[in-house]
């Protein structure tokens, strides 16, 4: 299993230093990829909690930078790491402009881009956008047919509710195509749009240790038969698990949240997350209060790849 690191976009963070230094310090400490997060806005009174029932949302999020600007930055100063996006949420975009997007950081990157998109849930968000919660699926399944017709060759076609292309070129096109991991997968709408039509799963761990690894393996098989009935090759497909670090003076009891707890306990859910069978697990210390600078939580981040000894 490899490691990825999502990028700092946090409240704090130096945007001109900080995401250049964690995106080189990553590559050096061999880490596979680098990763960001989409957070539109930061309302004073959301209109829906950050988790159920009542998780207030972190404070670390009243900024979070644009995440493929952070990956535009972090594509010039790297050679081999992948740049992912876990996620962005498909209803808060334009298809056609988000398409274009990606195949430009493609090119910058020389081919190193992973589209991780979500349906979302922030009902604050998407009204700023000017669209509704109640479409999210619907315009993640738009802007999924948009980037197959976009990404194609020219001249393109294509006609729905939102996106109207009558014969046009749209350039650039991606170096090669774009991997599209999805979000989700508690719905059984969510599991089969996966399983029809993503290149992988970019889920979370439910529980630590054992059982943990147990639930996500017998979630993950379940996809990859459904996408072998579809004739497609389960093989080629990646599960990336996410990974939100909270770090804690002294060790989470065993009903703690997976990658909740010391840095030990971090570690055992790293292998769990092996054991369930991830091609790879992003690390994210984004939402870690504990972390006074960039710099600090780098020392960390550093620090996790040797500790880990994966295979």
């Amino acid at each position: 299993m490899k490691l990825g690191l999502r990028l700092p976009q946090r409240v704090g963070v130096n945007l001109r230093r900080d995401l250049v230094e964690a995106a080189r310090t990553a590559e050096a400490a061999g880490y596979a990829s680098l990763w960001t997060y989409e957070r539109l806005l930061f309302p004073q009174t959301p209109a829906e909690p950050y988790a159920p029932p009542n998780v207030p949302w972190p404070e670390t999020q009243r900024q979070a930078a644009d995440s493929l600007v952070a990956l535009s930055a972090a594509a010039v100063v790297t050679e081999h790491v992948r740049l992912g996006t876990a996620v962005l949420i498909a209803g808060l975009h334009t298809p056609i402009q988000l398409a274009k997007q990606l195949a430009a950081l493609d090119q910058i990157s020389g081919g190193r881009v992973i589209a991780g998109l979500g349906t979302g849930w922030s009902s604050d968000e998407f009204q700023a956008a000017g669209t509704t919660r109640a479409d999210r699926g619907r315009f993640l399944d738009e802007t999924l047919d948009v980037f197959d017709a976009v990404w194609g060759p020219d001249p393109v076609n294509f006609r729905s509710p939102r996106v109207v292309i009558d014969n046009a070129s749209v350039l650039p096109k991606p170096v090669s195509r774009i991997p599209v991991l999805l979000g989700g997968g508690s719905s059984a709408k969510a599991v089969r749009r996966i399983a029809e039509r993503a290149d992988g799963w970019l889920p979370f761990l439910a529980a630590p240790g054992p059982q943990g690894a147990a639930e996500l393996r017998e979630r993950w098989d379940r996809i990859r038969e459904m996408a072998s009935g579809h004739g497609r090759d389960a093989g080629r497909m990646e599960m990336i698990v996410v990974g939100n670090v909270t770090f804690t003076d002294r060790p989470a009891g065993p009903d703690r949240t997976p990658f909740v707890g010391t840095l030990d306990q971090i570690m055992d859910d790293i292998h769990t997350a092996e054991e369930a069978g991830a091609d790879e697990l992003i690390v994210d210390l984004n939402l870690q209060d504990w972390f006074t600078s960039t710099r600090q939580m780098l020392e960390t981040a550093v620090e996790i790849p040797g500790r880990a000894h994966l295979s």
